[in-house]
């Protein structure tokens, strides 16, 4: 995967939300531009924006002004079905809930966005066991996804975001419901995807977590504060 091309722009991107005669602008001329293979954090408090600017990346809602570009194609000339097939093809999500299905086979679990996507169910099976051999976790097809620890769960949501081989891993918080060090297995499974060429973007307001990618961009008060390549090498 070519490292320069660049992926997602955002350009003089605004979010305004209304309740009635009250507008809150969530994101203010936010500009960024994001190259295919790159690992980013985006970094803030809550309330900062960044939940909006993950919400927009994911095709889960759409900006107010200025312009989101997906694959240099603009994000608002997609039609609605075509927005649910970039949401289940392009981007993979992780998520801090996890969001699997309890009483369910870990693989079972891997398999379902692949079920919304016409995938046949022999390459469910080899793509689902392919992606669980990934993150290390062949041995726990059969599982049943609440027989399995915190880690192991959110191992099973990352192999569940890679079947339909999408452009972007974005992960909101994933490592929120963990402990430390199994936050810190989970942020080394991610470097290891980023090195096998995927694109991640991390939304995180943990300094430690952040560490972990190669570039941060950090939002505050709906404005792009800062946005520099990590230094520091974790370990």
């Amino acid at each position: 995967m070519s490292s320069s091309k660049v992926i997602i722009s955002f350009k003089k991107v605004r979010k305004v939300y209304k309740t009635g005669p009250v507008s809150y602008e969530a994101l203010k001329d936010i500009n960024f531009s994001i190259n295919s293979g790159e690992f980013v954090a985006i970094m803030g408090p809550s309330g900062s924006g960044k939940s909006t600017i993950m919400n927009i990346i994911g095709a889960l809602d759409l900006v107010t002004s200025g312009e989101y570009h997906l694959r240099g194609k603009l994000i608002d000339s997609y039609d609605d079905d075509e927005l649910a097939e970039i949401r289940n093809k392009e981007i993979g999500f992780i998520f801090q809930s996890f969001n699997l299905l309890p009483r369910t086979s870990v693989l079972k679990n891997v398999e379902r966005p692949m079920m919304y996507g016409g995938v046949s169910p022999v390459e469910r099976n080899k793509r689902a066991l392919e992606s669980l051999k990934l993150v290390g976790l062949e041995d726990k097809a059969d599982n049943l996804s609440n027989h399995i620890s915190g880690g192991q769960i959110q191992r099973v949501a990352i192999a569940r975001s890679l079947v339909m081989k999408p452009a972007i891993l974005l992960a909101d918080e994933p490592t929120g419901n963990l402990d430390t060090k199994t936050a810190h297995e989970i942020m080394n499974l991610f470097k290891e995807l980023n090195k096998k060429g995927h694109t991640i973007i991390l939304i995180t307001h943990e300094e430690d977590i952040a560490k972990f990618a190669k570039r941060v961009i950090r939002i505050q008060d709906g404005l792009v504060k800062k946005d520099s390549k990590n230094k520091r090498k974790s370990k």
